[in-house]
């Protein structure tokens, strides 16, 4: 089985689009694809991307970063424009 393309892993979650998990409901902000940035944003040295998110459901939420994988279990709420 090959490893998920970087792609795979991020997904539809590209700026201006909202999607569901079973965390909540989220706004992309920004997609962060250099290995050095997304790295120190999520305090992890194997990031190779990070997407920057708002929560849609908590009043007030400051945006921060994710790293997780998509999976089907997430949902596409809307597109973001293209770009």
């Amino acid at each position: 089985m090959t490893p998920p393309t970087l792609a795979e892993q991020i997904g539809p979650r590209t700026p201006g689009a909202i999607y569901r998990t079973s965390d909540g409901l989220f706004e992309v902000l920004d997609l962060i694809v250099a290995p050095d940035l997304a790295s120190a944003l999520l305090l992890r040295r194997s990031a190779r991307w990070a997407v920057i998110v708002r929560d849609l459901v908590r009043p007030g939420a400051r945006p921060f970063a994710v790293g997780s994988v998509w999976t089907s279990a997430d949902q596409l709420v809307q597109a973001g424009p293209e770009q």
